[in-house]
């Protein structure tokens, strides 16, 4: 037989012989006997494959014959043939460099199968009935044995750069690509679990199948360029059809394509919510819950518009999903008052939000829901999300049939508010809510030292269930481990670190990334590993392809993305400042700060498992 793929041209002559095949110099034997003209044939059509491939300018170097025998371990050469057992096949070829692209691919294998017909009676019907000379022989189900091909590509993957580690889709979950759904459907499942992956292997597929336009969204701006250059290393002949994009960037510009003006100025909108905090949030009830305006800040944002809120009758009665600080009436009516001056002095400055952003668009889209540009919408992260942003989403494709994926953990939510899906209007029904269970990244120890984070933090995700901080997942990789490192000193602890980034081997800082709770730690470590003459690439910089450099971005930019080494330095110290900050004051206070605790151990969770080989903890300790 004739196989093509990207490491070439293989011509695969299969034998089924009782004894295994002896080479002694040029001779080829078995059983006692010589064996050479079966090596002579394949020869011979190996140099028919070769005056195929030159006509359309192929090396015959890239034609390579391999003669394969089943129930048998061999490896070895006669003269240019390679000898493989049905173990060793597989991973032989997945070992193959790369010689020819995907099209490159399809275009000799089209090339071949003209030149070489098929063999009448080719097909196998069906086995025939074992008898007294075949009972003895190994039964195969086919030239590769399966289990083999997979452990083979999973090793592969493994040692390959992050990368391609990334885009890696485990045999499992190739069904789960394919899957025909009759409505919205959700993917779910603990980190580690391959939910990304899915995703972006069914943006593939979908944009193959349908022929239209796919959407993948996400929050972060960081993403989305990452997951574009995957697809097109993936899948080039479909990567136009498929728009990457952040939801907000993706919904300026929606609403610039319909004309509907939008002046979004952060800037502008922050000085209004600061004014409205002075005139009407400082003084009054609101500070004895929490001084803190960024609390209340979080509160319109999240609650009241990112759930589409407009009168005071409907938050009043809203549950304030992952919002544990109880409000009673008079402080929700001391929260609708900062609202609307906010709105007052934003409205004053004739600018917009984010959240105006995506109500806009919502609005818009609402309007003309037969006008959407898209076969399909993949929402990857979707727990990060705003009930509007979801609702914005939903209104593009509806409840048509493979329309609406949404991808994503409530337990790896960085951010505070929250929604339930049948909020939003969409309905998961039986077999549309699928849950991974076999985490293909992580270590157990690994994975239990990130679990430990979140152990007590039970949580509540978009289909309304409530779930314990420690979950059972399936584990499948073993080789991680965990370093902790402990200082007395932060100058210490940051020249530990970078002996550990030194210590790395050639090439290996390329699948490194160092991670801070804040944008100020962030500053503080580019300054560090620059002066340690440490190539440095920002995450926010990062677009998929791979850069000899450790990468550095904080906790919320390294979502959705995946490392071989992870270095947390002083992971434990955000923590620390938020419990102090807590403090005694009154007996209400603690409860916001818990909030905040809480939401900060879940982001140290997603840092945290993000590691695949290695996560270094250092800890700075008086």
């Amino acid at each position: 037989m004739l196989l093509v793929g990207p490491g070439g041209v293989f011509v695969i002559d299969v034998k089924n012989w009782r004894s295994a095949p002896e080479v002694s110099g040029e001779k080829l034997c078995a059983g006692g006997e010589r064996r050479d003209e079966h090596a002579a044939k394949l020869l011979a059509v190996t140099k028919a494959a070769e005056s195929a491939v030159a006509s359309l300018g192929m090396s015959p170097v890239a034609v390579q014959p391999l003669m394969v025998f089943a129930g048998q371990r061999v490896d070895t050469t006669l003269g240019r043939i390679r000898l493989l057992g049905e173990h060793e096949v597989g991973p032989a070829l997945l070992s193959e460099c790369r010689r020819l692209r995907t099209e490159a691919v399809r275009a000799m294998a089209d090339h071949l199968e003209r030149i070489f017909p098929d063999y009448e009676g080719s097909v196998v019907e069906q086995e025939a009935p074992p008898t007294p000379d075949t009972w003895q022989q190994p039964v195969s189900d086919g030239l590769f044995d399966l289990q083999g091909l997979r452990d083979a590509a999973l090793d592969e993957a493994l040692r390959a750069p992050i990368e391609q580690w990334m885009t890696f889709l485990h045999p499992d979950q190739v069904a789960l690509v394919r899957r025909n759904w009759s409505g919205p459907a959700r993917i779910s499942g603990p980190a580690g679990t391959g939910k990304t992956v899915v995703g972006l292997h069914r943006a593939a597929h979908l944009a193959k199948r349908t022929g239209g336009r796919v959407l993948y969204v996400t929050f972060a701006n960081n993403l989305p360029r990452v997951q574009g250059t995957f697809l097109r290393a993936m899948s080039p002949a479909v990567a136009d059809r498929v728009d990457f994009r952040s939801l907000h960037s993706w919904a300026q510009e929606f609403l610039q394509t319909r004309g509907v003006p939008v002046r979004l100025h952060g800037d502008k909108a922050e000085t209004a919510f600061s004014l409205a905090w002075k005139r009407v949030g400082r003084g009054s009830r609101l500070a004895e819950i929490d001084p803190r305006p960024g609390y209340w800040r979080e509160e319109i944002d999240h609650v009241i518009k990112g759930r589409g809120i407009t009168t005071f009758q409907e938050y009043a009665s809203v549950p304030r999903r992952r919002r544990r600080t109880v409000l009673r009436r008079a402080h929700r009516q001391a929260v609708w008052e900062l609202y609307e001056t906010y709105e007052s002095q934003r409205i004053e400055r004739g600018v917009h939000d984010f959240n105006d952003v995506l109500s806009l668009a919502l609005a818009e889209a609402a309007r003309h829901a037969d006008r959407s540009p898209y076969e399909a919408v993949i929402v990857d992260e979707v727990q990060d999300l705003t009930l509007v942003g979801v609702r914005l989403l939903h209104a593009l494709v509806g409840d048509a049939p493979n329309g609406l994926l949404l991808v994503g953990d409530g337990q790896q939510a960085v951010y505070p508010g929250g929604f339930r899906l049948a909020e939003a209007g969409i309905d998961i029904r039986g077999d549309r809510g699928q849950i991974l269970r076999t985490n293909y990244r992580n270590s157990q120890q690994i994975l239990q030292a990130a679990l430990t984070v979140v152990a007590d933090d039970a949580f509540e995700d978009i289909d309304g269930l409530r779930t314990p901080g420690r979950r059972d997942v399936d584990l499948t990789y073993h080789d991680g481990r965990v370093v902790r490192v402990t200082e007395p000193t932060t100058n210490a602890h940051d020249q530990a670190l970078l002996d550990a980034l030194r210590a790395l081997g050639d090439g290996a800082r390329a699948d490194a990334a160092v991670l801070c709770p804040s944008t100020r730690a962030i500053d503080h470590y580019q300054r560090l590993l620059m002066q340690g003459h440490i190539p440095v690439c920002l995450l926010e910089h990062y677009d998929g392809h791979a850069v000899d450099s450790v990468k550095l971005g904080t906790y919320r930019r390294a979502k959705g993305l995946e490392f071989k080494y992870v270095y947390l330095p002083q992971h434990d110290g955000a923590l620390s400042n938020e419990a102090s900050a807590g403090g005694s004051g009154t007996t209400e206070v603690p409860q916001t700060a818990r909030e905040r605790e809480e939401l900060l151990r879940s982001q140290l969770f997603v840092a945290m498992t993000r590691a695949r080989d290695l996560l270094w903890l250092g800890s700075v300790t008086p």
